[in-house]
């Protein structure tokens, strides 16, 4: 019988000195917690080992055989056990992070029809560049990205105490919740009925 429970990993983008992120994925596995509908785990790619040097055989073709660093386990590990993630990133130079892009091209089959929502912050747009240039990949990926996320423009004035200051983003952050555990109950169970045609 299946466990109602999902399994959501959180994954904090950045790995920049001084960086945000982490004060934001802890308020969004709060929020998670809260919900009730997730087992949450956390993942802070500053704690990963990240090589940008990529074996010559891509993961596509490698399977379960690709030679990844052994301090990359913790990631890998998380990957492979999510039903669903939940990207946090900052926006640099209207995009995202190269440490999200190298633990993304680290990976394959992990992301595969899996639902993928987004929390990002920065300056007056909030982010958003980051999430478009993070959809097309992950989309690429076989993964299913969210519509509804959340974005933090000027987040430096926009959060107090480890909190966001708009009361209302608490009920934005149910929506992103309730429609990523509604499509991580349903791609689960496909993915448990049958293989996904790759």
């Amino acid at each position: 019988m299946q466990n109602d429970t999902q399994n959501l990993l959180i994954i904090v983008g950045s790995v920049r000195e001084g960086r945000f992120g982490p004060v934001v994925a802890s308020w969004v596995a709060e929020q998670a917690r809260t919900h009730g509908g997730f087992e949450v785990d956390v993942v802070d790619l500053a704690d990963i080992d990240l090589p940008l040097a990529l074996p010559a055989v891509p993961p596509k073709f490698a399977g379960d055989a690709y030679p990844r660093p052994a301090g990359m386990a913790p990631l890998t590990t998380a990957l492979e056990r999510a039903d669903a993630i939940i990207v946090v990133t900052p926006e640099y130079n209207h995009s995202y992070p190269a440490s999200l892009k190298t633990a993304i091209d680290w990976h394959f089959t992990q992301w595969t029809a899996k639902p993928v929502a987004f929390v990002s912050y920065g300056g007056a747009a909030g982010g958003r560049h980051a999430v478009l240039h993070l959809e097309n990949v992950l989309t690429e990926l076989h993964a299913v990205t969210i519509r509804d996320g959340l974005a933090f423009p000027n987040y430096f004035t926009a959060w107090q105490d480890g909190h966001p200051l708009d009361p209302e983003v608490s009920g934005y952050a149910k929506t992103l919740l309730d429609q990523l555990l509604w499509w991580s109950g349903a791609l689960r169970s496909a993915r448990e009925a049958a293989p996904y045609p790759a």
